[in-house]
C-alpha cells in the first residue's frame, strides 16, 4: 500500500485506455443508434467483445486486482463513451460479480463469477437484485424474505425485484433479501441463484427513457429454493452477525447492498464521465465548424465560456472518481464518502454537459440524427441508479457531520 496517490497512467493503463477506445469507435458507437431505437439487448457485441478478451472473468479480475485502481475507471470511461446503453449491457455483470467478492468466500467467487461472463459462442451474463417496488434508496422497506429450511439445508426465497439490469435473462442472479425482519437492514443476506433454478421467473422489461440496449426487469421469486451454500458468505458468519445484531453490538459489517454500491460508486462515476466526454468532445467539434454571422460559432464568448465550463467540470470529475477507486484499492476507508462524492459530481456533471450539448448543436442537439439527443436521455440514469444524487448528499452529510441527518 502506498501513502500518495500517483494518477500518472502506466504503460498498461494507457495501453488498455487504447484498446478499449477502439473497441468502442469501432464496435460500439457504429451499433448505438441501432440497439437504442430497437430497445433490445446487444448480444452480438457481447459476442465481439468475448473474442477479444474484453468480455471475460480473467479481464475484470485483471482490472479488479490493479493495485493501482485507475484500471477499472479507465476502461468504463473509454466504454461508455461508445455508447452508455451497450456499454453497461457489457458491464451488468460486474456489479453481480462485486456483490459475490464483497459479501462472498473465496470459494464462491471462483465457483460463481467465471458461470457471469461465459465464453466465446457461449454468452452468459448475470444480474444484481436489490430493488423492489417499494424499497428504491430505502433499503429498509425490503419485503423479499429468505427462510431457513434447515431439513433441507435449503433456503426459499419469495418476493419480487424490480430495476434488476440482466434480470431474468442472466444465468446467474445475486439476491438480497430479508432473513430476520426485526433486524431491519442488518436482517439481510445476499444469495446467488443459479441457471435454470425453479421459482424464479422474469417479470416486468421496462421501457425507458435512456440505456435502452440494456435489459432492465423485475424479477420474481415464487419459492425458490437453493442449496444452503449459496448463501453468500456462509451460514456461520450469518449466525453469527445477526446474535451480534440481535445483542444490539455494532456489526462491523456494511448491509450487503450497501456493500456492493461502496465498491462501484467510482466506477459508475467513470461511466458518466464517459458519456459527458463523448458529449463535450462532440459539442467542441460541432462548435469549431458551424458558422453564423460569418464565423464558426465557438468564436462567440457565449458559446466558449459553455465548453470551457464543460471541459473543467469533466476533469474535475475524473480527479474525485480516480482518488476514490484508488482509496478503494489501497483498502482505506472513505471516510469523508468520497466514494458517493465522485459518484454525484460526476451524474451531476453529466446531466449538466449533455444538455449544454444540445443547446450548443441548437435544433440540430433536439434530433436523433445527432448523438448528443441519445447521449442526453442517457445521462438522465447516472443520477438515478446505485443511489440516487439525492442519497450520495445524505451519505457526504452524515460523513463530514457525523450527524443522524434523515432523508
Amino acid at each position: 500500500m502506498t501513502d500518495v496517490p500517483s494518477f500518472a497512467l502506466t504503460e498498461d493503463h494507457l495501453t488498455l485506455k487504447q484498446w478499449v477506445h477502439d473497441f468502442a469507435a469501432d464496435v460500439i458507437r457504429p451499433k448505438a443508434a441501432e440497439y437504442d431505437e430497437r430497445e433490445e439487448f446487444p448480444w452480438e457485441v457481447l459476442e465481439e467483445a468475448a473474442k477479444i478478451g474484453l468480455y471475460s472473468f480473467d479481464f475484470i479480475a485483471t482490472q479488479a486486482f490493479d493495485t493501482t485502481g485507475l484500471g477499472i475507471p479507465v476502461y468504463m470511461e473509454e466504454l461508455f463513451w461508445g455508447d452508455a446503453g451497450i456499454a453497461l449491457s457489457l458491464v451488468g455483470s460486474s456489479l453481480a460479480a462485486a456483490g459475490v467478492r464483497a459479501n462472498g468466500t473465496d470459494e464462491q467467487v471462483m465457483e460463481w463469477v467465471p458461470q457471469m461472463f461465459g465464453t466465446p459462442g457461449d454468452i452468459k451474463v448475470a444480474a444484481f437484485c436489490s430493488s423492489e417496488p417499494d424499497a428504491g434508496s430505502d433499503v429498509g422497506a425490503m419485503r423479499t424474505r429468505a427462510e431457513y429450511d434447515e431439513a433441507k439445508d435449503e433456503w426459499v426465497l419469495n418476493g419480487t425485484k424490480t430495476w434488476a439490469t440482466n434480470g431474468g435473462i442472466a444465468n446467474v442472479h445475486v439476491v438480497t433479501a430479508v432473513v430476520d425482519p426485526e433486524l431491519k437492514t442488518r436482517g439481510q443476506a445476499s444469495f446467488v441463484i443459479g441457471p435454470n433454478t425453479p421459482g424464479l421467473s422474469q417479470g416486468q422489461k421496462f421501457a425507458k427513457h435512456g440505456i435502452r440496449a440494456s435489459h432492465t426487469a423485475e424479477v420474481v421469486l415464487d419459492n425458490c429454493r437453493i442449496p444452503g451454500s449459496q448463501l453468500l458468505g456462509g451460514k456461520e458468519k450469518l449466525d453469527a452477525r445477526l446474535a451480534r445484531a440481535r445483542e444490539g453490538a455494532k456489526s462491523g459489517r456494511t448491509q450487503p447492498s450497501m456493500a456492493t454500491f461502496e465498491r462501484t460508486r467510482p466506477a459508475v462515476g467513470a461511466q458518466a464521465l464517459g458519456v459527458a466526454r463523448a458529449a463535450y468532445e462532440y459539442a467542441l467539434d460541432y462548435a469549431k465548424t458551424r458558422v453564423q454571422f460569418g464565423k464558426p460559432i465557438i468564436e462567440n464568448q457565449g458559446v466558449a465560456f459553455q465548453l470551457a465550463d464543460m471541459a473543467t467540470q469533466i476533469d474535475a470529475s475524473r480527479l474525485l472518481v480516480w482518488r476514490a477507486a484508488w482509496l478503494g484499492a489501497q483498502g482505506l476507508p472513505f471516510e469523508h464518502a468520497e466514494g458517493s462524492m465522485s459518484k454525484l459530481f460526476a451524474s451531476e456533471t453529466c446531466k449538466r454537459v449533455t444538455d449544454q450539448a444540445i443547446q450548443i448543436l441548437g435544433g440540430n442537439g433536439f434530433t436523433r440524427e445527432y448523438p448528443v439527443e441519445r447521449m442526453a436521455r442517457d445521462a438522465r440514469i447516472f443520477t438515478i441508479y446505485e443511489g440516487t444524487s439525492e442519497i450520495q448528499r445524505l451519505v457526504i452529510a452524515r460523513a463530514e457531520s457525523g450527524a443522524p441527518i434523515r432523508g
